[in-house]
């Protein structure tokens, strides 16, 4: 029997258990040199003003730009089957509120 070969423009993805679980984030910083974009993924929690960095992703500016056209694409996908996402920010500033939300 002969090898199962992939398709042209297609590669095999190696996913360990370890990756598979995910990290949850809710906070990326995003900066850049003239040759990569570095993206740190960080963990805010309310009331404390430390957030750590859970994952750091360095890329080249090429990767990035298709990262934001992957991005862009599966957010289209997202509202057409669940709705528009609101950024209920209210503005172009820090995109979360991490402070208390009522009073007791």
């Amino acid at each position: 029997m002969e090898p199962k070969k992939n398709p042209p423009n297609q590669i095999q993805v190696d996913l360990p258990e370890d990756i598979a679980n995910g990290i949850y984030t809710n906070l990326a910083i995003i900066t850049h040199s003239d040759s990569e974009f570095l993206i740190d993924f960080l963990s805010a929690l309310p009331g404390v003003p430390k957030a750590k960095v859970k994952s750091r992703v360095i890329m080249t500016p090429l990767n990035a730009k298709r990262l934001l056209r992957a991005l862009k694409d599966n957010i289209s996908k997202f509202e057409q089957s669940h709705g528009e996402i609101i950024d209920g920010s209210g503005s172009e500033g820090f995109p979360m509120n991490l402070g208390p939300t009522g009073m007791a």
